[in-house]
């Protein structure tokens, strides 16, 4: 665990525990996972970048780079960018453990 992201984390107030559960989800799912700290925020990297954490206000953004073939039935991804989308959570409920562990494993693939 990379200490920035954990102080990244630790200082983020109400989004703490959202922060957490998705940086321990990645953990679990990706095995060769390592954490940077780049554009002041956690950013989560196997052969090359896969996703990122980013605090707001009222919710955590979590963004995908490559996103392309990440399946999202409900369109829950977000954004217009080339080769980024994301997705926002704003309670710990809005957390889909079972397709954001798919998406985990489909990101790291692409």
């Amino acid at each position: 665990m990379h200490p920035q992201v954990t102080d990244y984390i630790t200082n983020s107030g109400n989004q703490q525990e959202i922060l957490q559960t998705i940086r321990q989800l990645i953990l679990d799912t990706i095995p060769n996972v390592t954490e940077e700290f780049k554009w002041s925020r956690p950013v989560f990297r196997a052969d090359k970048d896969f996703a990122y954490l980013k605090t707001a206000k009222a919710y955590v953004t979590l963004g995908f780079f490559n996103f392309q073939k990440l399946q999202d039935p409900d369109n829950r991804l977000e954004g217009t960018g080339k080769d980024m989308r994301h997705i926002k959570l704003k309670t710990i409920n809005d957390i889909d453990r079972e397709l954001l562990t798919a998406w985990f494993k489909t990101a790291t693939t692409i």
